[in-house]
């Protein structure tokens, strides 16, 4: 059976707006490496459409894009992409996957169908699989900022505290701070 692992980039008072993060060649190698690691993805729908939106045009050469980029691209065609959606049903992005059914259910067969691992991506849907206790690792990128605005990380909350143990933090050059957590269960 495979980890299901949360990695997110988040600020430090907690937003977790795409638009807040540092975007540059050392946060990118971070997903990167945390993509490579594991076998599948998993999103809710509004994650799907955002990389939907833009990835695809860049593996296909018809968005411009420096060559890490395009590498990025190209391997994020290739993983397989599992969604959590109520509301769409049609996923036609290459490698794409409607998870139906019962969410507990669904994630837990996913796990163990995937040795390798799946790297969840989807604060929202990272709030629901915590209540269910699916999430195995938290890989988060904290950046040196305070957006001051939201979403924020488990903003809907959770029925309890969850203790974590520390694998590791790595200070990138750019201020982020590569926490690596594990459930103490």
């Amino acid at each position: 059976m495979g980890l299901l692992t949360f990695g997110l980039n988040l600020t430090l008072d907690g937003c977790v707006d795409h638009r807040e993060g540092i975007a540059d060649d050392e946060t990118h190698a971070f997903f990167t490496r945390l993509m490579d690691e594991g076998g599948a993805v998993l999103w809710g729908r509004v994650t799907y459409e955002m990389m939907e939106s833009y990835w695809p045009a860049v593996a296909r050469g018809d968005e411009k894009a420096p060559p890490a980029l395009h590498e990025w691209a190209v391997k994020l065609e290739a993983k397989p992409k599992y969604v959590v959606s109520s509301t769409r049903k049609d996923f036609p992005w290459t490698n794409s996957h409607h998870l139906v059914g019962d969410l507990r259910e669904g994630v837990q067969k996913l796990k163990d169908a995937t040795p390798a691992g799946v790297l969840l991506g989807s604060g929202t849907l990272a709030t629901e699989l915590d209540r269910l206790d699916l999430i195995d690792e938290y890989r988060l990128l904290v950046h040196p900022r305070i957006a001051g605005h939201g979403p924020t990380l488990y903003q809907g909350g959770l029925p309890g505290t969850r203790q974590l143990a520390l694998l590791s933090a790595q200070p990138l050059r750019n201020g982020a701070v590569a926490m690596h957590y594990r459930r103490a269960r």
